[in-house]
């Protein structure tokens, strides 16, 4: 057989050879088709695409990830990787992904500084950096030839915050006249976040008055016995105060005699 294996290209010749020498009574239902459309010829595959070259040591095994997928990297990816690293928030805001035919992003000019028919979010801020960076030559629209990647940047981070406090005028003074003519309003966000941090201050209040009780307890455990209920307070005696208040001074007078006689000596 060789390196290659020739039978599938004679196959229509074998099949009518068979059919010659009454092995088969009947053409096979593909006999014509494949007459009229011959498999193809070539038997060598197209060279793929060959990867990076990496530095290997001799004597080593090959590694394993040899034939991995090369890393297809853009442009875009480095900004979206600055710009969400200084502002990570912006992830955590909604976004609406639907579009109407998928060509939304052609009927974009990014020379102008908002789009009237795109929301203000980061993405908007990194095709504005690029726009920034090459134009747009099929619009003939040139760049700045002193532009660079720092420079575009922060352009494109001032507009974006100007837009921003924009909308945040617009909402605040909405919000003003609809409260004028009667709108009420629930608590914001500010609001209803203070509430929960007070909520939970005051449990942990309660937590750490009760955690202090537990461990004075167990401290004063460690020195008057091995319960940790205190001992209930004996009823004083005047008369058992007065014999030990007497037998205390008496002690004392025997003690300064002692010590008189000693220094006498």
């Amino acid at each position: 057989m060789g390196r290659y294996d020739f039978r599938p290209l004679r196959v229509h010749q074998t099949a009518s050879q068979l059919v010659a020498s009454d092995r088969i009574q009947s053409f096979p239902p593909w006999h014509d088709i494949v007459g009229r459309v011959p498999p193809a010829q070539t038997l060598v595959r197209s060279q793929p695409l060959q990867h990076q070259e990496r530095s290997r040591r001799r004597n080593v095994r090959k590694a394993s990830k040899l034939f991995q997928p090369q890393r297809i990297s853009y442009e875009e990816d480095n900004l979206r990787r600055e710009f969400f690293g200084d502002h990570p928030w912006e992830l955590a805001r909604p976004r609406l992904v639907l579009e109407d035919d998928g060509r939304d992003a052609e009927r974009n000019d990014w020379s102008l500084r908002s789009q009237p028919d795109r929301p203000v979010d980061g993405e908007g801020v990194i095709q504005r950096q690029l726009f920034l960076l090459h134009g747009s030559p099929e619009k003939g629209q040139m760049p700045d030839p002193n532009m660079t990647p720092a420079r575009a940047y922060d352009q494109a981070r001032k507009e974006f915050y100007e837009r921003r406090l924009h909308q945040d005028v617009e909402r605040r003074i909405a919000k003003e006249e609809a409260m004028a003519t009667g709108a009420y309003f629930g608590k914001s966000v500010l609001q209803i976040g203070t509430e929960m941090e007070d909520k939970a201050f005051e449990e942990w209040k309660v937590w750490a008055a009760q955690e202090i009780v537990k461990t004075e307890q167990r401290r004063a455990a460690m020195y008057t016995g091995v319960g940790t209920q205190p001992a209930a307070t004996e009823e004083k005696d005047p008369e058992a105060e007065a014999d030990n208040a007497a037998r205390e001074s008496s002690i004392a007078v025997q003690e300064e005699a002692s010590e008189g006689a000693v220094v006498g000596s």
